[in-house]
């Protein structure tokens, strides 16, 4: 397995674009973004489990119940969620769209991404079909990328080759968030491509499968968003004998799943709003990988764990706070603590007691733009790592006008 160029055109048969069509005033910005295969695909996606569901959300859920889909279009600066008629916008952008692809539009996925609770026309967005489609080519990855941004600064693609059955096959993705993100079976918005065969049934098994170790083990700072998915393409034409159950193939096809997932979930991570850094918590000799997962994603939660980490403050009592409330089943007095990143390492805790450290090198650690806060439980052998950032000035100068 090797990483490529490409993003979500980098497998065959997928093409992408992104344009500015007027939703967002800043003209600079692109606002809506495609995705294309050539030839129908096999679709999966999973959702947000916040009960306040945006429209597109709803519309993708419907159209994707057959286990196909052909394109995904996905607007920026709006995000279509508790309107009246949002649904029937989503519809109708869908349609549009197939009408001028010659498709379904049941074959496509709608997503936005923006303010919640302000009107969305489809105006812009129709008007901008005619460009958005013209501009559609193999390198249009990154522009789709830009194209599904609000408040992020860092852009999120990635690409791999791997192999199943001795045919060469590609998947690749990109992906928005930098806010407002506590998944909880989904994540902000993301959008997967492989020209991999694998049944839809397969296909949503390895989806809702990784998520619990990728996207849900991310928290920038506590909000489920309203309108978190991801979904994946898979239009065979790597044709490799079609992935119909568990197997070797499937196994592989997961570990590339999982290297673009991952790499994602850091870039989504390490470009929190107002971020400095990012933040990992590895937690291993866990009972078991729901009370590893349990710890980890709390201490990446925790916006006292958050704020120390910003100051460089090696304050390790908010790391055994933080797994104290986890509700994982664990000792408090087996916990050992270590801070780990580019500039060394430093042990601050052990069998839940300090121990003697310099500040003078722990600050020079914790200075660092990665940090890796190690925990050990000492119950078990299983582990798990979560993912965050820290918690800055600036992400209240951002969230404090937001909208306005």
């Amino acid at each position: 397995m090797r990483i490529i160029d490409g993003g979500v055109c980098a497998a065959k048969g997928f093409t992408a674009n992104g344009i500015h069509c007027g939703i967002r005033k800043n003209r600079t910005k692109r606002d809506l973004a495609l995705i294309l295969s050539d030839v129908e695909a096999n679709a999966a996606a999973v959702y947000t489990r916040n009960l306040v569901k945006g429209a597109p959300l709803k519309v993708t859920k419907e159209n994707i119940s057959d286990g196909k889909a052909r394109a995904v279009i996905c607007n920026s600066g709006n995000a279509n969620t508790c309107n009246k008629g949002g649904e029937q916008v989503a519809k109708d952008v869908c349609a549009a769209l197939a009408a001028k692809l010659a498709i379904a539009p049941e074959d496509v996925i709608p997503a936005s991404t923006g303010v919640i609770g302000q009107p969305l026309s489809t105006e812009p967005i129709i008007s901008g079909l005619d460009e958005l489609i013209a501009g559609l080519g193999a390198d249009g990855s990154e522009r789709a990328a830009e194209g599904i941004m609000t408040t992020d600064v860092v852009l999120k693609q990635i690409a791999v080759e791997f192999t199943l059955s001795g045919k060469t096959c590609r998947i690749g993705g990109i992906a928005k968030g930098s806010g407002m993100i506590n998944p909880n079976m989904a994540t902000m918005l993301v959008f997967i491509t492989t020209d991999a065969a694998i049944s839809s049934e397969m296909l949503s098994k390895a989806l809702s499968t990784d998520v619990a170790e990728s996207f849900n083990m991310i928290c920038i700072d506590g909000d489920t968003s309203t309108n978190d998915m991801v979904a994946v393409l898979a239009n065979g034409k790597a044709l490799n004998p079609e992935i119909t159950e568990d197997g070797e193939d499937f196994r592989e096809f997961m570990k590339a799943l999982n290297t673009v997932t991952v790499y994602l979930c850091r870039r989504i991570a390490g470009d929190g709003e107002g971020a400095t850094k990012l933040l990992e918590c590895r937690v291993s000799g866990a009972l078991d990988e729901k009370n590893a997962r349990l710890a980890a994603k709390s201490v990446i939660s925790s916006n006292l764990t958050k704020a120390a980490m910003f100051g460089a403050d090696a304050n390790w009592g908010r790391v055994l706070c933080a797994l104290g409330y986890s509700g994982a089943d664990l000792d408090p007095e087996k916990v050992g603590v270590k801070f780990v990143s580019s500039a060394g390492e430093i042990e601050v805790c052990r069998d839940g007691r300090g121990v003697d450290f310099s500040e003078e090198k722990a600050k020079k650690i914790l200075t660092q733009k990665e940090i890796l806060i190690d925990v050990t439980l000492g119950d078990g052998n299983a582990c798990s790592t979560a993912w965050g950032c820290d918690l800055t000035y600036d992400y209240v100068k951002i969230n404090g006008d937001y909208r306005t």
